[in-house]
């Protein structure tokens, strides 16, 4: 066979794979790690998630439209999203109201339209004195823009999020995280325990 021949084959093939990948990354499914505590208990320093790109809407390239959405962001839904007040930062945070709901946190109880929610995601844990936390304690009332989210950290006494910086438009939204596939422990002394074994392909919640 033509060596020529082979090697325009070869390139062919891993360009079409790159193209395939390149596809999948920007419009489907994406790889996120987690640098920080802010979503403890349910995500840890070290996890490793992948994100569906596509169920908000497909964003068209170099706009901000998106198309197709097959659901719009969910109070409960665990998102990534570009930070607003620094748009080369990715975070990930829980949605917590969306738009035109009127929200208010009350002693770290959320009211959502004058009614208490069920808050199974949040978690408490203060490392100083009671009044470092009152500011983010109690919260509004405000009424969430339309088009804007509510976001905050499931660690609620160590999270940067919507108490500090606001709403977030929906525009920022880059998709919803639904899988660890891996977790990593930097912490741990013991290599084979390095790997969060328990927390490898478990769905986020």
């Amino acid at each position: 066979m033509d060596k020529r021949k082979v090697i325009k084959e070869y390139l062919q093939s891993i360009i079409v794979a790159v193209l395939i990948a390149l596809f999948i990354r920007t419009f489907i499914i994406q790889s996120f790690y987690i640098p920080s505590g802010s979503m403890e208990p349910t995500l840890l320093v070290g996890d490793y998630l992948l994100v569906n790109k596509f169920i908000y809407g497909i964003k068209i390239p170099f706009t901000e439209t998106k198309v197709l959405p097959i659901e719009k962001p969910r109070r409960g839904d665990v998102i990534v999203f570009i930070y607003p007040v620094n748009p080369s930062l990715d975070f990930i945070k829980r949605v917590i109201a969306t738009g035109g709901e009127k929200l208010q946190i009350v002693q770290n109880k959320i009211y959502i339209n004058d009614i208490q929610i069920s808050d199974p995601w949040g978690y408490f844990k203060r490392v100083g004195p009671t009044w470092l936390y009152r500011r983010i304690e109690n919260y509004g009332p405000v009424i969430v823009p339309k088009n804007s989210l509510f976001v905050m950290g499931d660690n609620r006494d160590d999270s940067e999020d919507s108490r500090f910086w606001g709403f977030l438009p929906i525009q920022n939204v880059i998709g919803k995280a639904f899988l660890i596939y891996f977790s990593w422990d930097h912490q741990a002394k013991s290599p084979w325990n390095k790997i969060r074994w328990t927390r490898v392909f478990q769905w986020i919640h």
